[in-house]
C-alpha cells in the first residue's frame, strides 16, 4: 500500500485515535506520547497545511510502530 498524502494536522488526528497524546510543542514540533509505550516519542512537523513529505511521514509511522495499513485504518 503506498503512503498517503496528507498534512501534518491528519497525521495528528489519526495518531490521538490510536492512543498518543500531546506532550508538549516547540515551535512548529508537536511531541506525542503514548501511555503504553512510556519510552516512544512521535514528533510531527505542522507547517501551516503543507502537505508532509513522504519520507517524512515514514518516519512518523516508524516512530509510532504503526505499519501503512493500519495508519490507513486510523484516517
Amino acid at each position: 500500500m503506498r503512503l498517503p498524502r496528507i498534512t501534518g494536522k491528519e497525521v495528528e488526528r489519526a495518531l490521538l485515535r490510536a492512543g498518543w497524546y500531546l506532550h508538549h510543542s516547540k515551535g512548529a514540533h508537536f511531541y506525542y506520547k503514548h501511555l503504553n509505550f512510556p519510552g516512544k516519542r512521535v514528533t510531527i512537523p505542522m507547517h501551516g497545511g503543507e502537505t508532509l513529505a513522504p519520507k517524512t511521514l515514514k518516519s512518523i509511522l516508524d516512530q509510532a510502530g504503526l505499519s501503512v495499513e493500519e495508519f490507513a485504518k486510523l484516517l
